[in-house]
């Protein structure tokens, strides 16, 4: 069951990346420039209360390292490639093992 709801997920989270990149394409055909969305403006539209309060709870519980240059690298990327890799991430770890080889199946 609970390999169903994460492979649900990594489906949506693969198109929504394909989503956010045309429209990424279509922004940057209409501009006749490079125009790439940040994740981190991503997060910022969805959750626009929470994200501020990010910085101070890593640095305090976590450590400073995390937010500096792990983070910060990350909220700078476009939305498509973190959100796509993460499905892609959550669609290898849910696909169903391969056969052994030598055993019956039944």
């Amino acid at each position: 069951m609970l390999r169903l709801l994460f492979r649900f997920m990594g489906i949506l989270a693969v198109a929504a990346a394909f989503a956010s990149l045309i429209i990424d394409g279509t922004r940057s055909i209409a501009g006749g420039a490079l125009s790439l969305t940040p994740f981190g403006q991503t997060v910022i539209s969805f959750f626009p209360h929470q994200f501020p309060l990010l910085k101070p709870a890593v640095e305090r519980n976590i450590h400073p390292f995390l937010w500096d240059p792990v983070l910060l690298t990350l909220f700078l990327m476009p939305t498509w490639l973190i959100v796509g890799l993460c499905g892609l991430i959550l669609l290898a770890l849910t696909r169903k093992p391969a056969p052994k080889i030598g055993y019956s199946n039944r």
